[in-house]
């Protein structure tokens, strides 16, 4: 399908089904009811348990297909089997009484059980976006879930109205949506269903759905009365990881910042520049041509910084607040992981302190160990996944920046290459 978004590349040299996810083990009894996109996935499963032989809660997030789309992922390193491609194009600006804005189109081919059409087209605006966002952050509150670009602009800055901040919109927001397309579980997801088919929306916003799952209630109302003993080493390391990497990535982007501006800074500066040489050339005849020769290079040269300035913009500043937002995001699923296993810690320090001889563990306390394991499995498989996105996205980043500074430089180059004969002594005729 035209517009279709490239495969994902392999996992790396660690499967994902290296990683078991806590719910994947099944015995032979039927599977109970979970939250899932269509009742038609939930059948031909059995009853899940823990290696250790803990009941697992079926209401977990995590459907029987989803996870088994999980374990599948790196069988598809070609995208012959991706079955869901997702697009965002035509922005259009709305003019109303009470507000303006712009909405896109959403469209989606697919050849899944759970959407009765092969293809829809729907008009989003960007609070839609966002509220599909919270909606995975409630029901999928293990998971990574992509960051939106940011909402808001410093006023006079930037226009939110003018075609290069909407199509650099446009981009993130598509880009979004196939981050979501791309991942073995958010992608079955039922909210995402409802984004990408409902052609009223705002009737699911008000109904609320009430789809959260226990996990993610269990997780919302964990209050801050735990303490973690000590997170684990991966997760530490994890931790200090995302630290490092966003102080770097907001340096950089301060940086690329204040550069860009002083580019067009010297642009203003450069465009008052030449005409000066092509006035003078107007008042010396002798030295007219070489002047005008000067004035041509010297636009030359402006056109060639303006392009320069604009693809930093618009395809290298983009990326970098992507993965500052991206970081911040992965922080947070960090940080419930913990408050999930601080709960745990706290439920297992009660029932120690029982004085029986040998205490039965609660059902709330196995619950909670669940959690913990789904967390850790989750955030593995998510980190992983997020860290070959970066690879990629930035291996791709570099070379385009590095390509389009070897143009802009050879574009000058041969702008003040071109008036070298202008300039040179010509014999004097006889």
């Amino acid at each position: 399908a035209a517009g279709a978004p490239k495969p994902l590349p392999s996992s790396g040299p660690k499967s994902l089904r290296e990683m078991p996810h806590p719910l994947a083990t099944s015995s032979s009894e039927e599977m109970g009811p979970a939250l899932t996109p269509s009742p038609d996935r939930g059948g031909g499963g059995g009853d899940l348990s823990l290696p250790n032989g803990t009941p697992v809660d079926t209401s977990s997030p995590a459907s029987s297909s989803s996870l088994l789309n999980r374990l599948q992922l790196d069988d598809d390193l070609d995208g012959e089997t991706r079955d869901l491609f997702v697009t965002v194009d035509d922005p259009k600006k709305h003019v109303c009484t009470m507000e303006t804005y712009i909405t896109y189109r959403v469209t989606t081919k697919t050849t899944r059980a759970e959407f009765d059409l092969p293809e829809y087209s729907v008009r989003r605006r960007y609070q839609d976006f966002d509220w599909l966002r919270n909606k995975l952050e409630e029901s999928q509150p293990t998971h990574l879930i992509p960051p939106l670009p940011e909402k808001f602009v410093v006023k006079g800055v930037v226009d939110r109205f003018s075609e290069e901040f909407v199509e650099t919109r446009r981009k993130a927001l598509d880009k979004f949506l196939k981050r979501i397309t791309d991942h073995p579980v958010l992608s079955f997801n039922e909210h995402f269903n409802v984004f990408l088919t409902a052609k009223d929306l705002n009737a699911y916003k008000k109904q609320g759905m009430a789809l959260l799952s226990k996990m993610g209630e269990s997780v919302k109302y964990v209050t801050g009365g735990y303490k973690l003993r000590s997170r684990p080493l991966e997760f530490a390391a994890i931790g200090e990881y995302l630290d490092t990497f966003s102080l770097k990535l907001g340096t950089i982007d301060r940086i690329a910042q204040r550069i860009i501006k002083e580019q067009l800074e010297y642009l203003v500066e450069l465009r008052e520049y030449g005409p000066v040489y092509s006035t003078w050339g107007a008042l010396e005849v002798e030295l007219s041509e070489p002047l005008e020769g000067l004035s041509a290079c010297i636009g030359n040269c402006c056109t060639a910084l303006e392009e320069l300035s604009e693809d930093m913009t618009e395809d290298f500043l983009p990326v970098l607040r992507e993965y500052i937002l991206y970081s911040e995001s992965m922080k947070n699923v960090l940080k419930k992981r913990d408050q999930v296993q601080a709960e745990y810690e706290a439920k297992l320090e009660a029932v120690a302190l029982k004085k029986e001889d040998r205490p039965k563990v609660p059902t709330d306390v196995e619950k909670c160990q669940d959690r913990v394991e789904c967390f850790n499995a989750d955030l593995k498989a998510d980190m992983e996944r997020w860290q070959n996105n970066k690879r990629q996205d930035f291996r791709q980043l570099l070379m385009g920046m590095a390509d389009k500074n070897i143009q802009y430089y050879e574009k000058c180059l041969t702008a003040w290459e071109s008036i070298i004969p202008l300039l040179q002594d010509k014999p004097e005729t006889k």
